[in-house]
């Protein structure tokens, strides 16, 4: 974990599974637990794994309100406040947004929105995320959907974007990948050791990718979870 970039709500670098099922613990004996009516899947995966296009086809389809933790940072970023340039700043050099930020901005979204049904796009990215989720938001996934795809091919896809992003260069998208490995993949290995975990052969095309996703959200929708 990037050192420097994760204050969060502990001030820690680090937050283990283990003290994460404790703060649980202590929040559900007096905290506020109104999340606990939404459903909410999480979608993980390494930049350039093609979860945002998936998840715009998974929304149409199935309902659920698509929330981008990336997508949330960069309007703050261009909203041209405080809290964006500091977000501006820290993806700039690869590194990851402080929990407490992204939380808020999650919370602020899922409020306005009219849905209870949520696809949460890119969160949690590490254990603190894992942490503020879990004992900020009170939130307990349904699903996983992880994205699996290699890194020469997650390179190949963000420098072919060329979308004109500062943290689109050779260099930082390098950096991300290697956040994203000593960061996300606990979480993902977290959830899996939960039995949460869908892995995704995310390298097809995004027709094949699909048919993969619907088959694991239309056996929770038959579930009726």
């Amino acid at each position: 974990m990037e050192a420097g970039a994760e204050g969060g709500a502990t001030g820690r670098e680090n937050v283990t599974p283990e003290e994460v099922k404790q703060m649980k613990s202590d929040q559900d004996a007096g905290g506020e637990d109104h999340p606990r009516e939404y459903r909410v899947v999480y979608v993980l995966g390494s930049p350039g794994s093609g979860k945002s296009t998936q998840c715009s086809k998974i929304s149409s389809e199935f309902g659920f309100s698509h929330l981008s933790a990336g997508d949330l940072l960069q309007k703050e970023v261009e909203s041209g406040s405080e809290e964006g340039k500091m977000i501006r700043d820290l993806k700039k050099e690869g590194k990851l947004v402080p929990s407490e930020t992204v939380v808020k901005l999650l919370q602020q979204a899922m409020c306005r929105s009219e849905s209870k049904k949520f696809l949460i796009d890119g969160f949690p990215r590490n254990e603190e995320n894992l942490a503020a989720a879990e004992n900020i938001m009170k939130i307990e996934p349904d699903v996983i959907l992880f994205f699996d795809c290699s890194e020469p091919e997650s390179i190949r896809r963000l420098l072919s974007r060329n979308q004109g992003r500062a943290d689109d260069n050779a260099e930082t998208i390098r950096s991300r990948l290697k956040v994203y490995s000593e960061s996300t993949v606990p979480v993902i290995n977290y959830y899996n050791s939960k039995g949460k975990v869908r892995k995704i052969d995310a390298e097809r095309p995004v027709e094949d990718v699909y048919k993969s996703v619907k088959e694991v959200l239309s056996g929770i929708e038959s579930k009726g979870q």
